[in-house]
């Protein structure tokens, strides 16, 4: 399976960009001369490219093979993006790698890893995995909700206007599930990341706006009414 994949990701024909922003979890200070490791998913043991932050805390872009742009233009069975592996080393902190950014073709991939110092964490590594793209990955369908729900229930709340939070309170599980944990996450945090796993940064700009205010709309509905 790994050198299948290894093998899909090697025979693209298009290319996109790579830039990684290092940072600290403590005062979000940039970390220089962090070490990072770039591989395909699947076969992170064969480093593609390894480079070092700078004073800003970020990477040199870099060049990687992404599939042809015309597979996430239309339905496609093809994967429309290459999947990297990002590790990060830097003294004094705790080791980070991620897997599964995504890189398009003609698109500028921008990571983000937060750094934790060995003061205040553990010396293994932390690892994020980044599931599929919504439009490709194979996840069970949206729990059906009524149109019109009743709002007399107790403990529910009905803003008096439309409130733009600094935070969202994020379930990680179905509605259902008392044993997923609550996340405090930033309501611009948390919007980028719906729109990235939802929608394709190949697409047309008219496109890819309606579909961000489309999020912030359900959102903010959400907020709005505490349902």
């Amino acid at each position: 399976m790994q050198n299948n994949l290894r093998a899909a990701q090697m025979d693209h024909v298009d290319q996109g960009t790579m830039r990684v922003q290092v940072t600290s979890t403590v005062g979000m200070v940039p970390v220089e001369n962090a070490r990072v490791t770039i591989s395909y998913t699947g076969d992170p043991q064969n480093a593609l490219e390894q480079l070092s932050t700078d004073g800003n805390g970020q990477s040199e872009v870099l060049t990687l093979a992404a599939p042809p742009l015309e597979y996430s233009m239309e339905p496609e069975q093809s994967q429309p993006y290459a999947e990297y592996t990002v590790e990060v080393e830097a003294e004094g902190y705790r080791p980070v790698s991620v897997e599964g950014v995504d890189v398009f073709s003609g698109e500028l991939s921008l990571q983000n890893v937060k750094m934790e110092p060995l003061e205040v964490s553990e010396p293994d590594t932390k690892n994020i995995v980044i599931p599929a793209n919504t439009l490709f990955g194979d996840f069970p369908p949206k729990i059906a909700e009524a149109e019109i729900k009743p709002i007399d229930e107790s403990g529910e709340i009905v803003l008096s206007r439309v409130v733009i939070p600094e935070y969202v309170v994020v379930h990680d599980g179905t509605p259902g599930d008392s044993t997923a944990g609550d996340y405090y996450v930033k309501y611009k945090d948390y919007i980028k990341n719906v729109a990235s796993s939802e929608i394709y940064a190949t697409w047309p700009q008219s496109t890819i706006r309606a579909n961000i205010l489309a999020i912030m709309s359900f959102t903010l509905n959400r907020v709005y009414t505490e349902w």
